[in-house]
């Protein structure tokens, strides 16, 4: 098993659906989890922060829109976490891995 890291992302959400938006690409990030149920989705928007334990790919992480943060605790690279985020389409302005600023700029797929 690989060495955790936490991972904090600066994203500007501006509603519940962008929040939502994050924290659905980080919930299927290691592809472990089934398909969430729509109710209990709508709950968690609702929330400030929803934190969910995954396997082993994500062990965990928060996204809020009041602090517009994401924090992902995890065993995956930082560019694979920021490239799932900016998919999203939702700005990322800055990024920290295990405490040190690190680029946000995504590059282009080929």
């Amino acid at each position: 098993m690989s060495e955790s890291h936490t991972y904090e992302f600066n994203v500007s959400m501006s509603c519940g659906g962008c929040s939502g938006a994050i924290d659905r690409v980080l919930k299927k990030l290691d592809g472990s989890l089934p398909s969430p149920d729509p109710v209990a989705d709508a709950r968690l928007l609702t929330a400030d922060w929803n934190i969910i334990s995954q396997g082993d790919g994500v062990d965990s992480y928060e996204v809020s829109l009041e602090n517009q943060t994401a924090k992902v605790v995890t065993g995956l690279p930082y560019e694979t976490v920021l490239q799932k985020i900016a998919k999203t389409g939702k700005k990322v302005n800055s990024g920290k891995a295990d405490g040190v600023e690190k680029s946000v700029e995504v590059p282009a797929l080929a």
